[in-house]
This record gives structure tokens, C-alpha cells and sequence, in this order.
């Protein structure tokens, strides 16, 4: 990065706010499973706390980015926004939520739009959904992946996690630290589907799923909408809630014919590490928490030994109970994340983080969280520093 795209990214700095979230009650809908829900109505119910919490209204909105519904143009029929200055829609994958808050931010610094929501819905636990099993069209997963019985994810990751065990000894009690700490965090949340507390022995009883990975290092299958608003830093200023800024953002990529990255994605992460904390001038040590995104447990691990908290291959020995826990050097998805929250695809880790930073996570609350961390380890990889403006 030259000086003069390391001082464009100073220049974003702080310039852009997340004003509103919402979502729906995942737990409650886990439980009562509906085949007639709609993603566009779980988004509007998400969109219309979101608004709510911003003490704005629909009127106020002129950019909609939407996920995991098939157009855009529907959900501004369901809003009735006739004159959007700034609509996309974006794939359900969970690299995109990242992706939306990025799209949205641009948006408002570069006057394309000045408020703009980003919604999301997901039915796939009503509707019956897997995520394995299935070709996905002509991607190149399924060109290059399919023909061997490769469809699943969790599959590919389980590979991953077993390269790293053979490269670095990992053990996968690891594995178990992540999820135990996650499914503790649940149990302080009231809207989570999963809140009862697991024990080691409990993790390493349970069914393997795709050796190594066991049925606690995988991510739910739920039901439910999430939203988010953003604005200019200046305009949050005004509204209902303290605004959380977006100090930087980030995004790389390692594309192949398949999802896997025989580095666990430590090169785009790498280059997201360096420019997020160059563009914030910040550090490692300046993280209050992060949110990892987690469709499965080896992801938090290569995340954190990708951006750089921990050498590479030295994720178990950083990864303990103590310092990831509420009261930890950094403690990790405060709200139970993908594996006993919900699955949102990246989507409610942001809103935890919004909640984090305003002081709103009740019994999970990180004491004086000022600074927190987005990050996801994907193919296309996102990540973002925001931090509160009160």
C-alpha cells in the first residue's frame, strides 16, 4: 500500500457510523418452525427494530442493500421504496455481510446515498436447508469439488483443520475451548437458540459430523432477519443512539477451484491485518473484543493466527479459556456466535458488536468496550475496526 492509498484510508476513518440494528428472536423462532416464512418479511421485522433503534423511519432511508433474498427490487416493493439512490443485492454466502456493511459505508462517503440499510433473511431451517449435499449450480465448487462427493463445507473445513493438525500438532481440544466459550456466552443471551453450557467432555462426546469436526464446531440452522443503518458520522450524531464507527475496513481474497486455502487463508488475511491497523492506528492489543465468524470452529483459529493475534501455528497455545472468555485479554463472540446463537451468516456478529460497543450486552457485557473487531476467513475475506462514539 502506497502513501497515498494509506492516507485515503485515513481519511475514511471515523467518517461513516453504524445508527441502527435489529433482529428477530432467533430462539423463539427455532422452535416453532413456520414452511410459509418468507425472508423478506423476517428482514422487514429486523429492518423495522433497526429504525426503531435509530429513531428513524422508512422515509428516511435512499440505499437498501439486501441478503439472501432473491431481489432487491422486491424488498423495496415490501417497503414501498419507489426511488432508491442506491440498491444492490448481495448472495446469502457469509462473506457477503461483511461486504454489505463495506458497500454501505462506501456509499455514504462518497455521496451516493446518506442513509442506507443493509437487511438480510434467512429461512432455511423452515424450508428444510443443509448446507451440504448438493452441487451449487456451475460454481467452482461444484465443477471441481462435486464429482468427488465434496458438497459440504464443513467437509472442506475438516480437511483444513486436519492440515493444520499435521502441520502444527493442533489439538482439538482447540476446537473445544471455542466452542464451549461460545456456547457460555449464549447462555447470557435471551435471544439465543442455544444456551445450555457444554463441558469438554461434553464437546469431545459428541458425534463427529465430518472428522475431525464434531456436532459442536458446526454452525445452526435457524430462521431469522437481521438489519443494520448506516449513515455519515456526522448525521449519527443527531439520532437516537450513540453511533459506532467505522475506523477501517478491509477485504481480500484467495480464489481457486476450490474453497480451501493451503495457508488457512493467512495471505489475504494478512494484507486485511495490516491495512485495518495501519488505516485505524491501531493495535492487536487495542481490541476490547472480536467477533469471528464461525460457520465453523477452525475458522475463529485461522482468523486469529491470520490477522496476526497469534504466529501462525500457534493459535492452541494462544487460544485458552481465560483469555477469550467475557473478562479475557479478547474476549471472542459475546453473544454465542454461529454455533449457539444463531446462524446469520456474519450478519447478527455485527450487531453484537454494535451492542458491545454501546454498552447494551446486559450480562455479556465486555466492561469498557471501546473498540471491537469484525473478521471473517473465507475465499473473500473481510474485516473491520469500529468503535464507539460516546
Amino acid at each position: 500500500m502506497d502513501a497515498s492509498e494509506r492516507a485515503a484510508r485515513r481519511a475514511f476513518r471515523d467518517q461513516t457510523a453504524i445508527v441502527g440494528v435489529g433482529t428477530t428472536a432467533f430462539g423463539a423462532m427455532y422452535r416453532d418452525l413456520d414452511p410459509e416464512r418468507d425472508p423478506y418479511q423476517l428482514g422487514l421485522v429486523a429492518l423495522r427494530e433497526a429504525l426503531a433503534d435509530a429513531g428513524l423511519s422508512k422515509d428516511d432511508l435512499d440505499g437498501l442493500i439486501v441478503s439472501r433474498m432473491p431481489h432487491y427490487g422486491r424488498m423495496c416493493e415490501v417497503l414501498g421504496m419507489r426511488h432508491p439512490r442506491f440498491v444492490n443485492v448481495l448472495p446469502g454466502e457469509g462473506r457477503q455481510s461483511g461486504i454489505a456493511l463495506q458497500y454501505a459505508a462506501m456509499a455514504i462517503y462518497t455521496g451516493l446515498a446518506s442513509v442506507v440499510a443493509c437487511v438480510y433473511g434467512n429461512n432455511g431451517r423452515s424450508v428444510g436447508a443443509r448446507y451440504g449435499g448438493e452441487a451449487r449450480g456451475l460454481t467452482t465448487t461444484a465443477m471441481y469439488d462435486a464429482p468427488y462427493g465434496m458438497t459440504s463445507p464443513g467437509a472442506v473445513t475438516a480437511q483444513m483443520f486436519r492440515r493444520h493438525q499435521h502441520e502444527y500438532g493442533t489439538p482439538v481440544e482447540t476446537l473445544g475451548h471455542l466452542a464451549i466459550n461460545n456456547r457460555k456466552n449464549a447462555a447470557h443471551n435471551e435471544n439465543a437458540v442455544m444456551r445450555e453450557p457444554i463441558t469438554m467432555d461434553d464437546y469431545l462426546g459428541a458425534r463427529f459430523i465430518a472428522e475431525p469436526l464434531r456436532l459442536f464446531d458446526y454452525c445452526l440452522i435457524n430462521d431469522g432477519g437481521v438489519a443494520f443503518i448506516v449513515t455519515s458520522a456526522e448525521r449519527a450524531r443527531d439520532l437516537a443512539k450513540p453511533p459506532v464507527l467505522i475506523s477501517a475496513t478491509s477485504q481480500g481474497a484467495d480464489i481457486t477451484p476450490n474453497y480451501v486455502a493451503d495457508d488457512f487463508w493467512a495471505e489475504p488475511l494478512g494484507h486485511i491485518s495490516e491495512e485495518i491497523f495501519g488505516a485505524a492506528e491501531m493495535t492487536h492489543a487495542d481490541m476490547d473484543f472480536a467477533q469471528l465468524y464461525d460457520n465453523f470452529t477452525p475458522s475463529m483459529l485461522f482468523s486469529l493466527e491470520g490477522l496476526g493475534f497469534a504466529p501462525q501455528g500457534e493459535g492452541a497455545d494462544w487460544i485458552t479459556p481465560e483469555r477469550i472468555a467475557l473478562d479475557g485479554e479478547l474476549p471472542l463472540n459475546t453473544s454465542g456466535g454461529h454455533t449457539s446463537e444463531s446462524y446469520m451468516q456474519g450478519w447478527a456478529l455485527h450487531v453484537e458488536a454494535v451492542r458491545q460497543l454501546r454498552g447494551e450486552g446486559g450480562a455479556r457485557q465486555v466492561r469498557d468496550a471501546r473498540v471491537g473487531l469484525y473478521a471473517c476467513a473465507a475465499p473473500l475475506a473481510t474485516a473491520h475496526i469500529l468503535r464507539s462514539d460516546a
